[in-house]
């Protein structure tokens, strides 16, 4: 006989029974990039199939993930679904991009959908947002999205690589094989060490220095932030060069400079500052200049004019050569595409986790500053402000922020 008093737990029945987190069901649909100079594309297959595994459906533009050597059989193998019309895949919920959609691609979109890009300005258009605004899109910036450290994971992740790999595009150019000097970056006994001159000391800036250090280069590095001049000196050791933006001293140091990065940070900031025509013409002939923030509008004054339509993005002016492609990593596109996919696969497993693009950025702050347009609207300062256009706080949109 079963007697209460003697009976240490009751558990309903239905308690025990698993259940299953509900993910929102959101179409993704990746595009093929119409830049021909832009390889990198938002997701790997690998992301792709865990993806389709977590409820979400991926539609991808045939031809898509050749650039970085993915046939779209091994995406279609991982679950995505391939469609040869573009029209199609801008029918989705959510677009990846790497770069800003054009007007064309705009027309496309559902009204009241929602696109990822990088934040080229040169690329928007006040005509462009005007037709954004009509069909009330969202569009969101990787700079501009911020994770719990106050950074965005996005502009850390291809800084990384960018700031790597500006050392050994310097190392090609600055050989006779591409029309350098014919010297080799780096010290060798008897033979004095290249000087590589850095300017910013943030993510890509320090992996520059230390590429360009490992080689046997002698670094210089300057910024006006001291608490970052203070993290790359701790980082890197007593034998890195480091100051401040001081005119007389960098006048000194370009006089002697073989190579030159310009890795500024632009993005958000009320302060801009930009390296004179007056310094790169006293350098000696032959020298380099590598920038790269030419998506926002570039550290030197001579490499500003390479975000003008149809201007080389290689040229030479005063006797120095200017390499200002838009984003050095795409020389690396399949490298930076899967940096790209891991950073996608944790933030659409917490958007699923949300229940979606719409619940998910009135719970998240850092997701919510990558928009620039909420519905239509502009609700960042610095986008806004660039086009003279009023601007909204974005929590005026959502409710329960």
């Amino acid at each position: 006989m079963y007697d209460p008093l003697k009976s240490t737990s009751f558990v309903v029945r239905e308690l025990l029974q698993k259940t299953e987190t509900r993910h929102f069901a959101t179409v993704i649909g990746i595009p093929r990039e119409q830049d021909e100079a832009e390889r990198r594309l938002s997701l790997t297959p690998e992301t792709v199939a865990l993806l389709v595994s977590a409820g979400y459906r991926v539609l991808l533009e045939a031809g898509a993930g050749l650039p970085i050597h993915y046939s779209d059989r091994y995406y279609a193998e991982s679950g995505a679904e391939i469609r040869e019309n573009a029209r199609e895949v801008y029918q989705a919920d959510l677009i990846l991009k790497i770069m800003p959609p054009t007007e064309e691609e705009v027309e496309m979109m559902r009204p009241r959908s929602t696109v990822f890009s990088f934040l080229y300005l040169h690329k928007l258009t006040a005509s462009l947002l005007e037709k954004m605004a009509e069909k009330r899109i969202n569009a969101l910036a990787y700079e501009l999205l911020y994770d719990q450290t106050g950074v965005s994971p996005f502009v850390t992740a291809i800084s990384e690589i960018e700031g790597a790999s500006s050392i050994t595009l310097a190392a090609e150019l600055l050989s006779n094989a591409h029309g350098g000097k014919g010297i080799l970056l780096g010290g060798v006994p008897g033979i004095s060490p290249t000087e590589v001159v850095i300017i910013g000391a943030g993510v890509a800036g320090t992996m520059a220095a230390r590429a360009a250090m490992a080689l046997g280069a002698s670094v210089k590095v300057f910024d006006n932030d001291i608490a970052k001049l203070r993290t790359i000196r701790h980082e890197l050791g007593a034998p890195l060069f480091t100051s401040t933006l001081q005119p007389n001293v960098l006048r000194n140091v370009f006089h002697s400079a073989d190579v030159v990065i310009g890795a500024m940070q632009y993005i958000n900031k009320t302060h801009y500052y930009r390296i004179s025509a007056d310094l790169i013409r006293e350098m000696k002939k032959g020298s380099l200049i590598i920038d790269l923030r030419m998506a926002q509008g570039g550290c030197f004054e001579t490499t500003m004019e390479a975000c003008l339509p149809d201007h080389p993005p290689v040229f030479e002016k005063f006797g120095v050569c200017h390499f200002c492609e838009m984003s050095l990593s795409s020389r690396v596109a399949r490298t930076a595409s899967i940096a790209l996919s891991n950073l996608f696969f944790s933030l659409f497993t917490v958007m699923g986790d949300c229940g979606g693009v719409v619940h998910f950025v009135r719970c998240d702050r850092g997701f919510a500053a990558g928009f620039y347009l909420y519905g239509g609207k502009p609700v960042n300062h610095y986008v806004a402000s660039h086009f003279n256009l009023p601007v909204s706080d974005i929590g005026l949109f959502l409710h329960g922020y």
